[in-house]
């Protein structure tokens, strides 16, 4: 790792070459960004908190708190969703690149990670007039623990998952198509649109499910963003097990993640 920080500068430029080419050719720009989150939060609004009643598992008295819930988990799936998508062509898209030049193999999935979350940064401004206009409060504790660790356990846990699925899918070209599916399967298993609580708390789900359900690291990473901005309210603080399964989670993906990214690495050289 010592060698990518060495080559942190390509790193950068990688980076900002990818935001100029998504916003060059745009009327709107980076404005895009924000609009399609929020727009999808419009939606689940109607489907969820109207017709669903989802908001029933929010904490009584939060005005405009399922907005809220729905603005913060979908500006943060946003960025770990398009990161996913993108995951299995992190090496693909730069094979010209990665056979020409003599810098660590590394650099390229973690500069498309680090892309989408340098997106989502842009995004909390945007958030924080959300909370002031809908009454969420915050503390200094959410501020200053739950914020950083939501962050960087995101990040870890997303660097993983592109180290792991940007080296198998050049051998095995199913995986797009996989990871299309699996997008899907854990944006409705996260509850990144309706509280943890209407599973964790119904009588009729077995423990054990509501274990497994806990053990999904994005839940934890999803919760945690959410304390930030509903400090008032211990409900949607993660839980014991959900914090445990984003931190450990998060630490093996990105062991697992790189260990296979290094172990292929040949191969994919070979294949590319």
């Amino acid at each position: 790792m010592l060698a990518v920080w060495e080559n942190r500068r390509v790193v950068s430029l990688l980076v900002r070459r990818d935001l100029k080419v998504k916003y060059q050719q745009s009327v709107l720009g980076y404005a895009w960004s924000l609009l399609e989150p929020l727009a999808m939060a419009g939606v689940y609004l109607f489907v969820f908190g109207i017709i669903l009643q989802a908001d029933r598992g929010m904490p009584d008295g939060a005005p405009g708190g399922f907005v809220l819930f729905l603005v913060s988990g979908i500006l943060a799936w946003q960025s770990f969703g398009q990161s996913l998508n993108e995951a299995p062509k992190a090496m693909i898209t730069h094979s010209k690149l990665i056979t020409t030049m003599k810098v660590p193999r590394e650099i390229f999935p973690l500069a498309t990670v680090t892309a989408k979350f340098v997106e989502y940064l842009f995004s909390l401004p945007v958030l924080v007039i959300f909370v002031i206009a809908l009454g969420g409060q915050w503390t200094f504790t959410g501020i200053l623990v739950w914020l950083p660790l939501a962050l960087v356990t995101q990040f870890v846990f997303t660097l993983g998952m592109t180290f792991l699925l940007s080296s198998v899918n050049v051998l095995v070209r199913d995986i797009e198509r996989v990871v299309r599916i699996l997008n899907r399967v854990l944006f409705y298993g996260s509850a990144v649109i309706y509280p943890a609580a209407l599973v964790l708390e119904e009588t009729h789900v077995p423990e054990w499910f509501k274990v497994v359900y806990q053990l999904n690291p994005l839940l934890g990473i999803f919760e945690m963003h959410r304390a930030v901005w509903f400090a008032e309210f211990p409900e949607l603080t993660p839980g014991l097990i959900a914090l445990s399964s984003a931190v450990g989670g998060a630490l093996l993906i990105l062991l697992v993640g790189y260990l296979t990214f290094r172990r292929l690495e040949t191969s994919v050289l070979k294949e590319l």
